[in-house]
């Protein structure tokens, strides 16, 4: 395999800021000085994972990572890993220069951790990725993050300096197991041995946003599997991402529990783009579906659907190019978010400004990002 780790080898997605920013965008990214206000970004997430300025104040330590090397078992000062297992209590970490890091093993994320790229272009590929284990009010933004690879069991230094032993890894991206409170933002990701984001085991109170999603068979899986009865609480909100080009399915795949998709572009699918099993409700809303050309024009699949128990609703979307939507069920599939969690949502109409700028962005100094 080819090492694609190489500062400005890939032009993210929209790397100029758009004159019409989504809900998330509008909260900070008009801010000439967000770098000395880093923590402002924690007061924008919306959606599920609702507001995560539990993750700010006076208690955080401030974590610069300084060195792309990774020890999995004995992580030096200044990597990544040691920022996320070895500093305690809440954490802020940020980056000080472009680099590339190639994980050993999984990176364990954990509660009340936030991951900012902003600035830099940061990359995590070639190896391993990253875990959110049995964690809460987490922060993962501005990465580029592809290339993930299974990796086999073994030991890995842990949150509060624990060693853990994991078992086999299928090679995600971004995998949470029992996690909540779990914001996901403007990230890259990309061609991936298994999937780019799995939401699994119990995870609920997420909420994934701005991202670009390219080049991937299966993008998002949300449920761990069908006989898995606890992720019938799961809630998901999907916002704002651009999914595309040379995405085949999942996005998402949702079982037994509830997704909100929202405001997303999607260039295309193969298979299909939003799809289920075991009686999930997804809220289809202002959406911009561009069928493919050739090939399936539907936008859903159900795996072993019996009727009024599904709820696949579409509000509001836009199909482009020969597109189409078959709702299920009876009786809508409404969010009912907290006021820490509702935001606007804007016409479908908009999409294509809304999602220009999804990814990692470019943040040049002295200005805005």
């Amino acid at each position: 395999m080819a090492i694609l780790c190489i500062p400005n080898a890939i032009v993210a997605h929209g790397s100029e800021p758009s004159k019409a920013m989504n809900a998330i965008d509008k909260c900070w990214r008009g801010n000439p000085h967000w770098r000395r206000n880093r923590q402002q970004l924690a007061t924008c997430s919306v959606g599920f994972a609702g507001k995560l300025t539990t993750n700010i104040g006076r208690a955080v330590t401030r974590y610069q990572v300084t060195d792309p090397t990774d020890d999995a078992l004995n992580p030096k000062p200044g990597t990544l890993r040691y920022g996320t297992t070895i500093i305690t209590g809440k954490k802020w970490i940020t980056f000080k220069r472009d680099m590339c890091i190639k994980l050993q093993k999984p990176l364990l994320i954990g509660s009340f951790t936030t991951i900012d790229g902003r600035g830099p272009r940061v990359e995590i590929g070639d190896g391993a990725c990253l875990l959110v284990y049995k964690a809460s009010n987490v922060i993962i933004h501005g990465l580029r993050i592809h290339h993930c690879q299974p990796q086999g069991p073994g030991l890995v230094m842990g949150p509060d300096s624990k060693h853990l032993q994991l078992g086999p890894v299928d090679g995600d991206a971004i995998r949470l197991v029992s996690a909540s409170k779990v914001w996901i933002d403007h990230n890259t990701l990309y061609k991936c041995t298994d999937g780019l984001i799995d939401v699994t085991r119990g995870s609920t109170d997420i909420t994934i946003s701005n991202n670009w999603f390219r080049s991937q068979d299966k993008v998002m899986l949300l449920g761990h599997d069908d006989e898995y009865w606890r992720d019938k609480n799961m809630k998901v909100t999907v916002a704002f991402n651009y999914f595309g080009p040379n995405c085949n399915q999942r996005m998402p795949r949702v079982r037994h529990g509830y997704a909100h998709v929202v405001n997303n572009l999607y260039q295309g699918w193969e298979q299909y783009a939003i799809g289920g099993s075991m009686n999930p409700s997804i809220k289809s809303e202002a959406n911009y579906f561009i069928a493919p050309e050739s090939g399936n024009k539907e936008v859903t699949w159900r795996q072993n659907s019996y009727g009024i128990s599904w709820k696949f609703f579409s509000v509001g979307d836009v199909f482009a190019n020969g597109a189409s939507f078959t709702q299920t069920g009876r009786g809508g599939a409404k969010p009912n978010y907290t006021s820490q969690q509702g935001f606007q949502v804007a016409a479908a109409t908009s999409v294509r400004l809304l999602t220009s700028s999804a990814g990692a962005l470019r943040c040049p100094r002295r200005s805005t990002c």
